[in-house]
């Protein structure tokens, strides 16, 4: 005879669960859904309007009990509604001081992790945020974050604003190619005696490619862009950036010389290294 899975109960032959206790089940996990919906919910809204955040972790924290929720769980929504938070912040483009303010208030109340909050990347979406505000605002922002061991020997006065760890370097490179070429043909002309036209490589034609160039570590600057990888490391000055264009992961840029090539960056973040860029050019 088998028994209900969940009452232990016997359930009859070959049967794993009563009628009732399986309806019973499906009522329990809708309740449950419901309730993890309305925690999250409670916490877009307390982390918008500032509501008291001891009554909001009683409130959610009462919920969850009643539903079988457990701490675990209840971890998990708190961080997925922060999240959430980040990126209705965004809606409009900018990260307010407001708006930062309210979520550096909830992380710190409920003692969430910085690695808790960017295991999906949106910690470090808060923190562009706040970089790009700043710097559309004229101030020189104060980021923590930036390994001070660089590859790079700043001049006086500057000071790295943002790093990007393992970027692709791409460089734009010239190919040449003969078609039409011919490598020779022997004629016959007498017993013993042949004549051989010369041979020739055909018309030249030229192409551009883009190339991988290297891999390593891109940083900005209020007065430079720095790259450093395995084979090439340069510095480019802002103002002899004469344009920048932007691709989904990455940017492409033109330099101010006459026989500068495009160059590219595969940062994972297109969006943000563009506005980086154009915004600290301006300071």
């Amino acid at each position: 005879m088998g028994k209900c899975i969940f009452c232990g109960e016997s359930a009859g032959f070959l049967r794993r669960a009563h009628k009732e206790c399986q309806i019973k089940n499906d009522r329990e996990q809708r309740e449950r859904e419901a309730s993890k919906q309305l925690i999250l919910s409670e916490i877009e809204v307390a982390g918008v309007s500032k509501r008291d955040l001891p009554l909001l972790k009683q409130k959610i924290t009462k919920m969850a009990e009643s539903h079988k929720i457990d701490s675990s769980i209840l971890e998990s929504l708190v961080i997925c509604g922060w999240e959430n938070l980040v990126e209705r912040a965004f809606d409009d483009g900018i990260l307010t001081e407001e708006e930062e303010s309210n979520l550096t208030k909830l992380k710190e109340y409920f003692s969430l992790s910085e690695i808790q909050l960017d295991r999906r990347g949106v910690f470090t979406k808060m923190l562009k945020g706040s970089v790009l505000r700043d710097l559309m605002n004229g101030i020189l922002p104060e980021n923590e974050k930036i390994d001070r061991n660089l590859p790079f020997n700043f001049q006086k006065g500057e000071k790295a604003i943002w790093v990007f760890q393992d970027v692709d370097y791409y460089e734009q490179k010239k190919r040449i190619e003969y078609v039409g070429g011919s490598q020779g043909v022997s004629i016959r002309i007498a017993k013993g005696l042949y004549y051989r036209t010369g041979s020739f490589k055909g018309e030249r034609v030229e192409t551009e490619e883009t190339i991988h160039a290297d891999t390593g570590t891109l940083c900005v600057t209020n007065k430079h862009v720095y790259f450093s990888g395995v084979t090439k490391g340069f510095r480019i000055k802002h103002d002899k950036i004469v344009s920048l264009q932007l691709f989904s992961d990455g940017i492409g840029l033109q330099r101010d010389l006459a026989t500068a090539k495009p160059q590219s960056f595969v940062t994972g973040d297109g969006w943000f290294i563009y506005n980086l860029i154009t915004n600290a050019t301006q300071l």
